[in-house]
């Protein structure tokens, strides 16, 4: 499902029922964090978002951020799911949604991950998904006190031309 402004009441009360269980593997986050005001800031920054429901309870989240189109044509994959719902393919299913999200709607050629050296689920989920391994980072991101090495992935989604550039390029002297 793809977030809006009237989820951020939900999303706050997930992050805040999943927060333990979160911490080892997120960023440190401020109190103000887990607020319905600052999700519903969130959810306007312009990232893309999507999430995994139960009902009226969302159980997961994705965002691609950091979306930079051009030449590039990539973004950033970030995604947790609710202590209770792993292992049940949610992330999986999820992360396949966003993918597919990626290449048709928003024409992305890229879209980048890492995880925790240690974190071999999520691993499992970008590897199910059809991303490869590129390489690891040296202290990567600040996680639960401390910097942290992380695998990164990437899942190339084509290999069309970016928007506004001609799939047969006229050669050098062609060009008007």
């Amino acid at each position: 499902t793809e977030a809006g402004a009237g989820d951020a009441g939900e999303l706050a009360a997930a992050l805040v029922r999943n927060r333990r269980y979160m911490r080892p593997r997120e960023p440190y986050r401020a109190e103000g964090y887990y607020t319905a005001e600052a999700q519903a800031e969130r959810l306007a920054d312009g990232a893309a978002r999507w999430f995994a429901v139960d009902g009226e309870r969302i159980v997961g989240a994705a965002i691609l951020s950091g979306i930079v189109l051009g030449p590039l044509c990539s973004a950033s994959l970030g995604y947790w799911v609710a202590e209770a719902y792993t292992g049940r393919g949610v992330a999986s299913a999820l992360v396949a949604e966003v993918c597919r999200a990626a290449r048709e709607e928003l024409g992305l050629h890229r879209i980048e991950a890492g995880t925790m050296l240690d974190n071999f689920a999520s691993q499992r989920v970008l590897e199910k998904s059809g991303f490869t391994r590129i390489g690891t980072a040296p202290k990567f991101l600040h996680i639960d006190g401390e910097w942290r090495d992380h695998h990164l992935f990437q899942l190339l989604l084509h290999d069309d031309p970016p928007p506004g550039v001609p799939r047969d390029l006229p050669a050098e002297g062609d060009r008007a």
